[in-house]
């Protein structure tokens, strides 16, 4: 076993600052674009390992000599290999309400980050990999508006008429690739490795299946033995454990599960590699209670798109100053309601959104402050999650950075 550098800041996981905003805000947590954000985690660990290629044989002092943003640690870019690993689904405050069933990653040295807006698995795994906001990579929620009365479910790529890979081709509607069109495997879930978001969000990288926990570790171990600069890894295990029961006991012992998979990979870096841990969202637990939107707000509305906790309205034609003020009116004390156009100016997407991205999203925002989703009656599957995430909380919208270096 590798012996691995203990943190030095014994409250990591009890208090910290992202982007300049406190864990606990009352008002939106507004993506750190700028700075402490996950879209800005991947091209400094792409910038890494291309130094690395350019310094062969240099000492870890010339490999990390670029200038490094102070909420990034500066001594994950001297390292020869590097492992990041995705655990979907951990948000910061959950962490940190859990630290004493978490070893492996209490152990590590870190920080809160945010996520980006929505902060959902289709908009923030893209940023992840492609080093971009939600408003340039295009991928700006779960649920898309693409033409018509079409919406487009992003995880299952499929509208109302079924699969949409062929109507709606992955590397054209998402086009950035990933990793900065650098090469990179990635170990991920073998029933994803085929999915139109595969294709939308990994586009070019190289993929390597697990079925189960010990072969995600097999094939970790056999990248890094082989040298490989940067392994990115995707475990979705909290996310599914959250959706299904909530924060309560079954995601307790999956985050221990998760802790395990943690310390599995610790045991087996190389002298020399760091391991980066971040989540792509967080999770606010809201069960039942499910808003059923009023008639004052749907006569305005043609239909619904996103997802519980960021719901997009649709106006109808000519409607859309009065679904605003009904929605307001509505829902005002529920949810943080703006404009499509309020939206992009207070930079919640990021980035600069084309007006083809811009057609994918509504004409009313619902980004929910409360425990409760919005429910799409043309959506019902939703209905049964009980944790749910997507909105500008901070439980949703801050995650964590953890490192540690062997």
């Amino acid at each position: 076993m590798q012996q691995v550098t203990e943190a030095t800041d014994t409250s990591i996981l009890a208090s910290g600052i992202a982007g300049g905003v406190a864990s606990g805000a009352v008002g939106p947590v507004l993506p750190a674009y700028d700075g402490g954000c996950i879209a800005n985690v991947m091209p400094l660990l792409v910038e890494r390992a291309d130094r690395a290629d350019r310094v062969e044989g240099a000492d870890r002092g010339e490999r990390g000599a670029s200038a490094c943003p102070d909420w990034f640690p500066e001594a994950v870019l001297g390292a020869d290999q590097v492992v990041l690993l995705v655990l979907d689904g951990l948000g910061w405050e959950q962490l940190s309400e859990r630290r004493t069933l978490v070893p492996a990653l209490a152990a590590g040295t870190g920080r809160p980050i945010t996520s980006v807006a929505p902060s959902t698995t289709a908009a923030a795994m893209t940023s992840i990999t492609t080093g971009l906001a939600p408003g340039d990579h295009g991928l700006v929620g779960y649920r898309l508006h693409v033409g018509g009365s079409e919406v487009l479910n992003v995880l299952k790529w499929q509208t109302g008429a079924g699969d949409a890979r062929g109507s709606l081709r992955p590397a054209v509607f998402q086009p950035h690739p990933a990793f900065l069109g650098r090469s990179v495997p990635v170990v991920t879930r073998t029933e994803f490795m085929g999915t139109g978001f595969t294709a939308a969000h990994l586009g070019g990288a190289r993929l390597r299946g697990w079925r189960l926990a010990s072969t995600l570790l097999v094939e970790v171990s056999k990248l890094l033995a082989a040298g490989e600069p940067l392994v990115c890894v995707y475990y979705d295990g909290l996310d599914k454990v959250a959706h299904e029961w909530g924060l309560e006991e079954h995601y307790e012992a999956e985050l221990g599960a998760a802790d395990q998979i943690v310390e599995a990979i610790l045991n087996r870096l190389p002298s020399g590699c760091s391991l980066v841990v971040i989540s792509d969202h967080g999770q606010v637990s809201v069960g039942d209670r499910v808003v059923v939107l009023d008639a004052d707000v749907m006569e305005h509305v043609s239909l619904l798109s996103g997802e519980g906790r960021f719901r997009w309205l649709h106006a109808r034609k000519g409607h859309e100053e009065d679904l605003l003020g009904a929605a307001v009116s509505s829902v005002g004390d529920l949810a943080w309601v703006r404009s499509l156009q309020e939206v992009v100016d207070q930079g919640w997407l990021g980035g600069d959104p084309s007006d083809e991205v811009l057609a994918r999203l509504g004409d009313v925002a619902l980004a929910a402050r409360e425990p409760v989703a919005f429910l799409d009656p043309a959506h019902t599957a939703e209905i049964t999650q009980v944790g749910r995430h997507g909105s500008l909380t901070s439980a949703e919208m801050l995650v964590p950075l953890l490192t540690w270096q062997s």
